[in-house]
């Protein structure tokens, strides 16, 4: 029986360059009970066909032009206002991409869970009260009756995931629909997380609608795949049929993007010709004064000569944070998000960190790039101990040391254009009005992203399109040290694959030295040279990529291993979700 279909959708929108069409004709539909996974590039109409079904797109801007949703036999086009309000929460749960736009900044996470719970269950606010802490702990938060009092701004990307999580299942909806539900979550919780959302479609006969970038998601959870690409459906399979015999061009290219954890660290991933990396030139008629720290292609070839000295060694570091109370606001004890961790990069290489959400990976990012002052420990980049450096001397550094954010929307300034939000850097430095414009256009072909995106506002971009334009920023520069703090978790396989050749090949040209967060263990295997295994502030195993991943000691790191989504339907795990 099919519980929602959708006819012959065309959705676009209106803005000062004219009428853009996100969705163009698209027709599918979901069986009760069942998961369908829909896939596609960043921009090829996957949110928007989402938001769509939901009657939330922006307004005055977006716009249904044609077609029909069919939710339970009734068209969602044609119901009023106020009975969609109803619809929405109770009957049809969405879990956003971007929790951090999604959650209310001003409101703590206890209030905006009771208030979902109340506005839509009619229960008291001591039943809510229960029932949200019950659903947060569900979900996979520590601590969820401390976290009921924290703000959204206090919890790390994962968190705020699985309180939007949290929130679309607390009513037990007939249809939920996920956009991109598992991307800021480490390994383990999305094999939770995976696993709940499962549990309970058994429990209520539910139906889910994924949206994800993550092909091991769809392999481990779907029944059925809609492939998109440019606002069309190129390809409509049964999951199994997709990933054994994938009848599209652009299909089997998805597919081969993937990175591997039985595939060559540091190998070129295959790319859609669509995103393939241009030749890049390196200007030579530049005045030097003015070219600052960019390195000349002459200069790479001495790389290998070159002795391989420590760029970023790190002491004993240590950041706590209070927990304040009282009407004095004093510590009354500390979160000890980073404690006593040591470690070092060598120039030209990359170490990996991974570990679960909230366990001090992003903090240590911070902490590099002194964006936190860290309560202990030293810092030394290139020979420098950066703990003891005043704030104009660490201006001076800040051009070779530089981060790409795990939340674009964190990150990007809203009112600005994407080529001004490129071109700030360059700006800050002095750098020459005809260079900068060059070398805007130049790092936006260089992120696959069109020249036209210059002129637009970060809301006219998806999810991965916003992630690109944060890589390009942080390259502006061409700095020594990079720090990549899930830079690649909100993009598509082949934009991925893009965007991972090419910090291997800005890395193999100009030395550049990366620090790689992410919680997929896969990507970090594929960039890394040596990978350190994070659990509650500490260090517990540090190794060489592929002896981390064969040879691991600790058992916390080969249950995490252990959680790699499957690359194939058929090797679906078998085992109890609570074990996840």
């Amino acid at each position: 029986m099919k519980l929602l279909e959708v006819k012959n959708l065309s959705t676009g929108f209106a803005s000062e360059s004219g009428f853009f069409q996100a969705v163009n004709d698209i027709s599918f539909s979901l069986e009760k009970g069942k998961t369908t996974g829909v896939v596609g590039e960043s921009g090829s109409g996957k949110s928007v066909t989402a938001l769509s079904i939901m009657r939330l797109l922006p307004k005055p801007s977006g716009k249904i032009i044609s077609g029909s949703i069919v939710f339970k036999g009734q068209d969602l086009l044609t119901v009023q206002t106020k009975d969609m309000e109803r619809i929405r929460g109770n009957r049809i749960g969405m879990i956003f991409q971007e929790p951090m736009t999604a959650l209310n900044p001003v409101l703590s996470i206890g209030k905006q869970m009771i208030e979902a719970y109340r506005l839509h269950t009619g229960l008291n606010e001591d039943e809510a009260l229960r029932s949200a802490i019950n659903m947060l702990d569900r979900v996979g938060l520590s601590s969820p009756d401390l976290r009921m009092l924290e703000y959204p701004h206090q919890l790390s990307g994962g968190m705020r995931q699985r309180v939007m999580i949290a929130m679309a299942i607390a009513c037990k909806p007939d249809l939920l629909i996920a956009d991109e539900p598992t991307t800021a979550l480490d390994v383990t919780v999305q094999a939770q997380i995976l696993g709940l959302i499962q549990d309970l479609q058994k429990e209520m006969g539910m139906s889910v609608l994924i949206i994800t970038h993550d092909l091991g998601v769809v392999a481990e959870t779907c029944d059925d795949v809609v492939v998109m690409q440019n606002g069309l459906i190129c390809e409509t399979a049964n999951v199994f049929d997709l990933f054994d015999k994938p009848n599209h061009d652009y299909t089997r290219s998805l597919l081969a993007s993937i990175p591997r954890l039985d595939s060559q660290p540091k190998s070129t991933l295959p790319v859609l010709t669509s995103i393939a990396k241009k030749e890049r030139t390196t200007e030579t008629n530049l005045d030097d004064s003015n070219y600052g720290r960019i390195l000349h292609s002459s200069d790479t070839d001495n790389y290998s000569q070159i002795k391989l000295n420590e760029i970023l060694k790190v002491e004993k570091l240590a950041m706590y944070f209070p927990f304040r109370k009282g009407v004095l606001g004093r510590a009354k004890d500390y979160n000890r998000a980073v404690d006593g961790v040591s470690f070092s990069i060598p120039q030209g290489q990359t170490l990996g960190i991974v570990g679960e959400s909230g366990c001090g990976k992003s903090t240590i990012a911070r902490c590099i790039l002194r964006l936190y002052s860290p309560t202990s420990g030293k810092i030394f980049f290139d020979g420098k101990d950066i703990t003891k450096l005043k704030p104009k001397q660490l201006k001076m550094i800040r051009n070779d040391l530089q981060m790409i954010f795990q939340d674009p929307m964190d990150s990007l300034n809203p009112r600005h254009t994407a080529g001004e939000i490129i071109e700030e850097p360059l700006a800050i430095n002095n750098f020459e009005k005809f260079y900068r414009k060059k070398r805007v256009l130049e790092l936006l072909d260089t992120v696959g992203l069109p020249k036209e995106s210059l002129k637009k506002y970060t809301f006219e971009f998806s999810g991965g399109q916003k992630q690109r334009i944060g890589i390009a920023r942080a390259l502006a520069l061409r700095p020594k040290l990079v720090v990549c703090d899930e830079a690649v978790s909100a993009l598509d396989v082949s934009t991925q694959a893009h965007i991972l050749n090419l910090l291997l090949d800005l890395q193999s040209e100009f030395g550049l030295t990366y620090l790689f967060i992410s919680h997929n263990l896969s990507v970090v295997k594929h960039m890394s040279d040596k990978v350190a295994v994070m659990r509650s502030g500490e260090i517990v195993e540090e190794n060489s990529s592929e002896k981390i991943y064969n040879e691991a000691i600790q058992p916390y790191t080969r249950n995490l291993i252990s959680s790699i989504p499957v690359t194939h339907p058929s090797e679906r795990a078998r085992f109890e979700h609570s074990e996840r």
